[in-house]
């Protein structure tokens, strides 16, 4: 064997098995098994592939809508879009079958207890092998993919965004729009909503993969000529790896030097023992819809 075809493939097993902050491969549009129930709470609306002039893709849009939105047309409703999102609802569309964010639950349980504001999630799948490119905001040279979370952004801003306003009945403010994910999904949610300070003005930074392309998003957070007016949620767990917190640290104390204030339009919490899956993001969404979305 070459030591040519030797390095491929062992770049190729390295990337399967990269730790949890750096698994580029941990969503694609299907479950790994078929057999797992759905796990569906409240009244949910699907859009299959929805088409994205701008990528040339189709996915698929999961949509939950709020306790009693049909019974008062009248009523109008804050919206968070959420990437990954064959995992944030469903067990059995998770990328690992049964495994999924229980967003639909959290927040159906606190909205019926009157304490987050009724909202609407928006989920859009991702594309499977296309997600890391459409997730991040450069290449890394390392793995030789990335670089389309720009015109990622676009598609939710000019083809996605629109959809939902016209066929739902939305606050379609920007102080009433929010954006988030986890891991690259983390890292593309503050690099469009960076971009789009104007559409997007609440941000939720679950386990984000700073570590892309020599911490490029922290480079980003250093370009801004002044603070948007953005609120941001910033998280990670304990145990996602060994770079993952101290990674994490450098893009909170980054946006804290360009005016973000701790606790007040920033919330940042390290989730003792939490590790880098769908589990540990389940347990902590509820805290994440009560900064972003509080009654208060």
């Amino acid at each position: 064997m070459s030591k040519k075809v030797y390095f491929v493939g062992l770049l190729a097993v390295l990337l399967i098995f990269l730790t949890p902050a750096k698994n580029l491969a941990q969503n694609t549009n299907s479950s790994t098994s078929g057999s797992t129930s759905h796990t569906l709470t409240g009244k949910i609306e699907n859009h299959p592939q929805f088409f994205s002039k701008h990528l040339s893709n189709k996915r698929d849009i999961i949509i939950y809508l709020p306790p009693n939105y049909d019974k008062n047309p009248n009523l109008r409703y804050p919206v968070l879009y959420l990437h990954d999102g064959q995992n944030i609802f469903d067990g059995a569309t998770s990328f690992i079958a049964g495994q999924e964010w229980q967003c639909d639950e959290t927040a159906q349980r606190l909205i019926l207890a009157n304490k987050i504001q009724p909202l609407i999630i928006v989920g859009v799948y991702n594309t499977g092998e296309q997600r890391v490119d459409e997730y991040t905001p450069s290449i890394d040279a390392r793995y030789n993919k990335g670089g389309k979370a720009a015109l990622y952004g676009k598609f939710l801003v000019e083809e996605l965004k629109p959809f939902i306003d016209k066929n739902y009945r939305t606050f379609a403010d920007q102080k009433n729009t929010a954006l988030g994910g986890s891991s690259l999904g983390g890292l593309v949610s503050l690099f469009i909503g960076l971009e789009y300070p104007e559409v997007f003005g609440k941000l939720a930074i679950i386990s984000p993969s700073v570590w892309w392309d020599n911490r490029i998003i922290l480079k980003e957070v250093d370009k801004l000529s002044r603070k948007t007016n953005t609120k941001i949620w910033l998280d990670i767990g304990s145990d996602e790896g060994e770079e993952s917190l101290p990674d994490t640290r450098l893009l909170r104390n980054a946006l804290i030097n360009k005016g973000w204030r701790l606790n007040q339009d920033l919330k940042y919490l390290v989730a003792k023992g939490a590790k880098h899956n769908e589990q540990a993001w389940a347990s902590r969404f509820s805290e994440v819809l009560g900064f972003l979305f509080s009654t208060k």
